[in-house]
């Protein structure tokens, strides 16, 4: 993938965060309440908004660390997407989903610290 694919796609995951922000405060406001699952969908939208600048910082580096990259965008989806479902349906099942996109989360940084430490300047 290049450069202007993987900003394109960090921009529209950056995009959906603040989106989902705005539609949980307001759109879903009565039903997270009565789900009481408000602080799960702020959770979601958090780690989802944060790695999606990541990933639009991580498509301007040269070369991509792919790794990161790739990692960051499945914890997207499987950690803050399996919180979204579980906020709306309350099907606590759900969260058996989240540690596997936290993982993912944590293959990315890990991933980024080593690709940082090799590139010398």
């Amino acid at each position: 993938m290049n450069a202007a694919v993987t900003a394109r796609i960090a921009a529209l995951l950056g995009l959906m965060a603040v989106a989902l922000g705005a539609f949980g405060a307001h759109g879903l406001k009565d039903l997270l309440a009565q789900n009481g699952t408000a602080s799960i969908w702020e959770k979601a939208v958090f780690y989802h908004f944060i790695h999606a600048v990541m990933l639009f910082v991580l498509a301007e580096r040269k070369p991509l660390a792919t790794t990161a990259w790739w990692s960051f965008f499945a914890g997207i989806i499987l950690f803050s997407g399996s919180l979204y479902l579980l906020a709306i349906t309350n099907l606590h099942w759900l969260g058996a989903v989240t540690p596997v996109g936290g993982l993912s989360f944590l293959i990315g940084w890990g991933a980024l610290f080593r690709f940082s430490g090799a590139k010398s300047n």
